[in-house]
């Protein structure tokens, strides 16, 4: 009988090896051949959840583990039960303490459970030491949304940023994946067991991995960068926020597309960009971009920096928030830690309260209202606040134009034609061969203005944006 093989690719090249008769090692082959995977491989497994949190901790003090619930459902894992432990430090070994560690296995073993998920992000150590203690599959909460990342992958871009994640999660924990083999000698003279010299083999194929997919996603951000950059010429606001905040039903309920919509978290990963008719205003290019996550793993976060190309370039930043989600103010803050953290200036930033039809206590959204005075409470689904978010909008990008007066040669047929698309002519003026135009324009496009050969004056011109002449600039010579 011929056994079942793995591939693990390595740029151009392949390694085969055998399958392990261990199912966690088979898995971890599997895993390291392919880890981009339609079907999560936590799903429709029996689970007990269980988390360490810090005892001064008051929010996490009444339901600890909600949102860690909503991971796994979302996973497809059956929750068969739960455990909480409240310490000021986690055990450096083991996350809980001994006593808490022998209940939960005593947990695990009456309730029948396959693995059990942590709301914490283990050490490669901890995973090792609770697992044998427990004898049984962990998962922590970084391996848990990187599972459900994998799955929700469907773009190539997608993909690849989910696989680097993993494969960087991955790595430090390889050793645990071949203790079977720890005792096994390798013969006279070898000095290595063959558990680690295939350590080494498979550290080495992951590093040529991971290497190999940060040149690819090197070039998927400079790509997606000047796909930004073409966009340039059009003011662009992007949608940021929570996971399951309702972008996406917020999305289609602005520009009237279709785009799929989940009650679940991470339904989206890929970036959607859509033309958006503000009245009063006029057309705009609306992005869609992946929810956000308390903790969110680091190597996620990196991975995933091209796909916020957009965010990172808006003129201006919708953060929607679920107003009927009783942690509200803690979500607005995860959100505004992660744009810090991938280097998306977030200062105009429009804070939209959506789901405001799902808010049992009124009182509670206008507690929201009084604590961020500028926000704009709207429900996607009913259509409620939509056609003032729209005015809003209309007047905050507004603040970004200026009045300038454009002094060009009366034959420059580019500049004609680039005002007649971009700017507001008011009024025309000719002398002799120069002619003179009072518009409203982007500030933003005003740099594009200065490569037609112009001079630009009127209130909204800073002194050192101003272009000089060519008469000004040979008399200054």
């Amino acid at each position: 009988m011929v056994s079942p093989t793995s591939e693990v690719y390595t740029g151009n090249s392949t390694h085969r090896r055998p399958l392990d008769t261990n199912p966690r090692i088979r898995k971890a082959q599997q895993l390291l051949a392919e880890p981009k995977r339609e079907q999560l491989k936590v799903s429709n497994q029996r689970a007990i959840l269980a988390g360490v949190f810090d005892s001064d901790d008051r929010d996490r003090s009444e339901h600890p583990l909600e949102e860690l619930r909503g991971l796994v459902e979302t996973a497809g894992v059956e929750v068969v039960g739960e455990m909480t432990q409240m310490r000021h430090t986690p055990h450096p070994a083991t996350l809980m303490g001994s006593g808490k560690l022998e209940e939960l296995k005593l947990l695990v073993e009456s309730l029948d459970a396959q693995l059990v998920v942590f709301d914490n992000n283990l050490s490669p150590s901890q995973g090792r030491n609770i697992e044998k203690a427990l004898d049984t599959v962990i998962v922590d909460r970084s391996e848990l949304i990187l599972d459900i990342f994998a799955s929700r992958a469907r773009t190539h871009d997608s993909k690849l940023q989910v696989e680097l994640a993993q494969l960087l999660y991955f790595r430090p924990r390889l050793k645990r994946l071949w203790t079977h083999l720890e005792r096994i000698e390798g013969g006279v003279g070898a000095g290595r067991g063959p558990g680690e010299k295939q350590l080494e083999t498979d550290r080495r194929l992951v590093d040529r991995r991971i290497a190999d997919l940060k040149r690819r996603l090197k070039a998927v951000e400079k790509h997606r960068g000047r796909m930004v950059a073409q966009r340039s010429e059009h003011m662009t606001v992007s949608l940021v926020g929570y996971t399951n905040a309702g972008k996406s039903t917020l999305l289609n309920a602005l520009t009237g597309s279709d785009e799929y919509v989940a009650d679940q978290l991470f339904a989206t990963l890929d970036t959607r960009t859509r033309r958006w008719t503000v009245p009063a205003w006029g057309d705009v290019l609306l992005s869609d971009t992946v929810g956000f996550v308390h903790n969110l793993p680091h190597h996620l976060v990196a991975s995933f920096r091209s796909t916020l190309e957009e965010a990172r370039h808006a003129d201006l930043l919708l953060h929607v928030v679920d107003s009927s989600h009783p942690d509200a103010e803690h979500q607005i803050e995860t959100v505004n830690n992660v744009l810090d953290e991938i280097g998306v200036e977030h200062s105009n930033t429009l804070l939209v309260f959506n789901k405001c039809d799902a808010v049992e206590d009124r009182s509670l959204l206008d507690v929201l209202r009084l604590q961020h005075e500028s926000a704009v409470a709207v429900s996607a689904a009913t259509g409620e606040g939509i056609d003032r978010l729209a005015s809003v909008v209309g007047g905050l990008l507004g603040n970004g134009y200026v009045d300038v007066r454009v002094e060009a040669h009366a034959g420059n047929g580019r500049l004609i034609h680039f005002l007649a698309e971009h700017a507001e002519v008011t009024a025309t003026e000719y002398e002799e061969s120069q002619a003179f135009y009072d518009c409203r324009i982007a500030r933003r496009l005003l740099p594009k203005l200065e490569e037609f050969d112009v001079a630009l004056t009127g209130p909204g011109v800073l002194p050192e944006a101003e272009t000089l002449s060519s008469d000004i600039l040979a008399d200054s010579a």
